[in-house]
């Protein structure tokens, strides 16, 4: 498998096994890493998963890799900007149908540490929990995962054990849950669905490298989740009751710039911890109560 970290080369199709082609779009960012990865999937007719950003560039990328084969799907595995926006151009250019998550557009204005909703994404189909859309050799079967937003799916290659993170999971950073429709609790339970499917040999994420141990990074991302969860509870303890506050000690160093979107990921467990009894809003900050 080649590298994708230190060498990322944008626009070429660089095969990562004999059913999986990857070409990176050309979007980088300290938030999308090097960018955000689209891949092909088939050998004979194509599946596109995640077509990413609406950039001419990328687009004639995307149809030099299928060169001429016929594409049977285009699969979105949610729809933020740097993710869904090529959709309806490739359909344009190939003729496939738009399908995989379901339609969201949210109004949200606040701080975000990932790119905004794609208002334009229009699937011919969305795949449930379970179903499945199959080409030449390959079989993909969506797995709903929400968290990172609540349309969000992964999709699972039957033939090889290959799962398609999207950003649910990804290979270089943290994933953001962010408030109104970032979900933590439904987040954790993602996690723990992909805990509980053994058949998963590696994983393909959105941005940054495949990771060849699934199941102990994802044991390591939900660790690393209850521990700002700890974290939060402690500060409340010694009445450090703000989110600013908050980031300012949960994340030292960080940027000032993405004290904002540190904040949302705070709200997201606020919010888990407030459903679950154990915290409450006060005045301009929040309180732990009793266990």
């Amino acid at each position: 498998m080649q590298g994708m970290t230190d060498d990322a080369p944008t626009g070429l199709a660089i095969a990562l096994e004999p059913l999986v082609t990857r070409v990176l779009a050309g979007n980088p960012s300290p938030f999308t890493n090097t960018g955000t990865q689209t891949y092909l999937v088939g050998t004979s007719d194509l599946a596109v998963i995640d077509p990413g950003p609406d950039d001419a560039e990328h687009l004639a990328a995307l149809l030099a890799a299928i060169d001429g084969r016929p594409v049977r799907a285009i699969l979105c595995t949610h729809t933020h900007r740097d993710h869904s926006p090529a959709a309806p151009a490739l359909k344009a250019a190939t003729g496939a149908p738009i399908i995989g998550c379901a339609p969201l557009v949210l109004d949200d204005a606040g701080p975000r540490a990932d790119a905004a909703f794609d208002t334009g994404y229009a699937p011919d189909a969305v795949l449930a929990d379970g179903a499945q859309i199959a080409g030449q050799g390959w079989t993909l079967t969506a797995v709903a995962t929400p968290g990172h937003t609540s349309n969000h799916l992964c999709f699972a290659l039957e033939e090889s054990g290959a799962l398609f993170t999207g950003d649910h999971v990804m290979g270089w950073s943290t994933t953001v849950v962010a408030p109104p429709d970032g979900n933590m609790a439904a987040y954790m339970a993602s996690l723990e669905t992909l805990m509980q499917r053994p058949q998963d040999r590696i994983y393909y994420p959105a941005h940054g490298d495949p990771i060849g141990t699934p199941h102990r990074f994802v044991r390591g991302l939900a660790g690393h989740r209850k521990q700002r969860e700890g974290q939060i509870l402690r500060l409340l303890e010694q009445d450090v009751a703000t989110i600013p506050d908050m980031v300012e000690r949960m994340y030292a160093g960080l940027d000032p710039r993405l004290h904002g979107a540190a904040g949302r990921s705070v709200l997201a467990h606020l919010l888990d911890l407030e459903a679950r009894g154990r915290v409450a809003p006060a005045g301009e900050g929040w309180q732990r109560l009793p266990a």
